[in-house]
C-alpha cells in the first residue's frame, strides 16, 4: 500500500519550473471528467468524483495540507451520498438524465448560512488545532464551500456551478502556492467548464419551467 502511495506521490514531470506529481494529475483529470459529466447530468459524475476524490487524498498528504485530505473525505462520503440521490427519487428530464432546476431562496439562503457558519467553526477548529492545517481560512472555506457545492448539485440545483466559482476562486492560487501545480491548472479548466455548464443548466431549467407551465 505505501509503495503505491509513494509511486503516486512521485514526479511525474516539470513544467514552467513546477514539479508536477502524479497522484495530483491523476486524480484531477478524473475530477475534471466528473465536471463534464456533471454538467451532461450523467450520474456518472458521482462514482467519477469518488475516485478522484480517493487519488486525490495522496496528493494533498503529500503537501502536507489537512484541510485538503478533509476535504477529499468528504468528497468521498458525499460522492456516494449523491450517486444514491441521483439514482433514486430524482426527477428525469424527457432524455432520461436528471432535471435542474434553480433553488429557492430559502434554499440559497440555507446553502449561503450554513456556509459561512461551517466556514467559521472550520476555521476556528484549524486556529485552535494548528496542526490540522497549515492555512486555517482557506482551507475552511474550500472543505465547507465544496460540501455546499456537492449538496447543491445532488438535489439537481443550477446554484452548485456558482458555489464551485466560489470555491475555485480560492482554490486556484492556494493550489499553486502549496506546490500542487497541476491542480492549480486544472482549476483553470474547471472555471471555463463551470461556465459552460452553468450556462447549460440555467437554460434547461427554464425549459422545465416553461414545459411544466405549458397547457396539457
Amino acid at each position: 500500500m505505501n509503495g503505491a502511495v509513494d509511486w503516486l506521490n512521485s514526479q511525474a514531470f516539470t513544467v514552467f519550473g513546477q514539479h508536477v506529481i502524479w497522484s495530483d494529475m491523476a486524480g484531477n483529470t478524473i475530477g475534471l471528467i466528473a465536471l463534464a459529466l456533471g454538467w451532461r447530468r450523467s450520474v456518472w459524475t458521482w462514482p467519477a468524483q469518488f475516485l478522484s476524490g480517493l487519488v486525490l487524498v495522496a496528493a494533498y498528504l503529500s503537501a502536507h495540507l489537512s484541510g485538503g485530505v478533509g476535504k477529499q473525505l468528504l468528497v468521498i462520503v458525499v460522492a456516494l451520498w449523491g450517486w444514491r440521490q441521483w439514482t433514486r427519487g430524482r426527477r428525469r428530464a424527457q432524455d432520461g438524465s436528471v432535471a435542474v432546476r434553480f433553488a429557492s431562496w430559502k434554499e440559497r439562503g440555507l446553502l449561503a448560512a450554513g456556509t459561512a457558519a461551517g466556514t467559521l467553526a472550520l476555521g476556528g477548529l484549524f486556529l485552535a488545532v494548528p496542526s490540522l492545517s497549515w492555512n486555517p481560512w482557506p482551507d475552511a472555506y474550500i472543505f465547507v464551500g465544496t460540501l455546499a457545492a456537492m449538496v447543491a448539485q445532488a438535489r439537481g440545483l443550477v446554484e452548485f456551478w456558482f458555489a464551485w466559482l466560489l470555491v475555485d476562486v480560492v482554490g486556484v492560487p492556494l493550489a499553486f502556492h502549496s506546490g500542487l501545480a497541476f491542480s492549480g491548472l486544472v482549476y483553470v479548466i474547471y472555471l471555463a467548464l463551470v461556465l459552460w455548464g452553468l450556462r447549460d443548466w440555467w437554460l434547461r431549467s427554464r425549459a422545465t419551467v416553461a414545459l411544466e407551465g405549458a397547457p396539457a
